[in-house]
């Protein structure tokens, strides 16, 4: 719930701050003061690795801190480096040029559809891994997802389209919509990319170095954007640190976290909450008057996502 509202005020921090810098370089100083972050915490770690007890397993009890030195094994790369480049650069290559071609609510609309693509691909990655075992003669795992966690997940799709769409202004600018597209694809793409490395590392460890990869991949994009860097007040360095410690760093903590205890279309399946807290954050905060439509369409979200964890507790 953290992560969801962290990124359920980031597109207007994006709106902000991109009137300023443009999209790659809004992202290469969200990710530089994400990485700073991580880089202040490693004495923090460093100290309470050697401080704290080990206990069996080399984890220390309830915080899935793993206490054993880790290092980066060459079967890591892929996952970090593909981890870092899909989730964080091509991610925010997407979506922060798709936000400056549409309207924010356009954005999160379309960015709703996360949760149906991470469960199309986990249903085609269940039937690949079926065929394989099957082929090697290996009793196969993993049953399908419960009927209602499929209705879950459609249900806060459905909420979302509600929420959206009760005051949605086309902006007819079709390249906006095809750049939050792929940042559907690239999100759900980062999650498998991370999954497989909470086997061997903790969350902190896949966050900062997948952090680095993805900053190093804005580093090209932000010397070619130079010339259009604009000045930026008071205002615009507090959205964009607002993007780098809470959304980028904390957000991305955060959601590995959940990551790692549910599976990938469940934990997709929050997204669809940010939507919620924006039109929640307009109600309290800016007197925005809530149409019937949108009050249906948060319940419809909430439901679905309490359907799509039921039997995770």
């Amino acid at each position: 719930m953290c992560c969801v509202l962290f990124w359920g005020f980031s597109f207007i921090s994006i709106k902000v701050a991109i009137a300023v810098y443009p999209p790659m370089t809004l992202g290469f100083l969200r990710f530089a003061f994400a990485a700073l972050f991580f880089v202040l915490l490693l004495p923090v770690r460093y100290v309470r690795r050697k401080l704290l007890p080990r206990v069996a397993g080399g984890t220390t009890p309830g915080s899935g801190i793993k206490e054993r030195e880790e290092r980066i094994e060459a079967r890591d790369l892929p996952y970090l480096i593909g981890g870092g480049l899909a989730g964080d650069t091509l991610y925010f290559f997407f979506e922060n040029n798709g936000v400056a071609l549409i309207t924010a609510s356009e954005a999160s609309l379309i960015v709703g559809a996360i949760p149906v693509l991470a469960m199309t691909a986990e249903w085609v990655e269940r039937k690949l891994r079926r065929v394989r075992e099957t082929q090697e003669g290996i009793e196969p795992s993993d049953a399908a997802p419960a009927l209602w966690r499929r209705i879950g997940t459609l249900l806060s799709v459905a909420g979302v389209w509600c929420i959206v769409g009760a005051s949605l202004a086309i902006s007819g600018n079709g390249y906006g919509y095809v750049f939050m597209a792929g940042a559907a694809v690239t999100w759900v793409a980062y999650c498998f990319l991370t999954r497989p490395l909470f086997k061997r590392h903790s969350q902190f460890f896949i966050v900062f170095r997948q952090t680095i990869f993805g900053f190093l991949g804005f580093v090209p994009f932000a010397i070619y954007e130079i010339p259009r860097w604009g000045t930026p007040d008071a205002a615009v360095i507090g959205h964009i640190v607002f993007l780098g410690l809470c959304c980028s760093a904390l957000g991305y903590w955060l959601y590995n976290y959940a990551l790692e205890i549910l599976d990938v279309a469940v934990s997709s399946v929050f997204i669809n909450l940010i939507p919620v807290v924006t039109v929640a954050a307009g109600y309290c905060i800016l007197g925005e008057r809530l149409t019937l439509l949108q009050w249906a369409g948060a319940g419809l979200v909430i439901a679905g996502v309490y359907l799509a964890m039921r039997n995770k507790g």
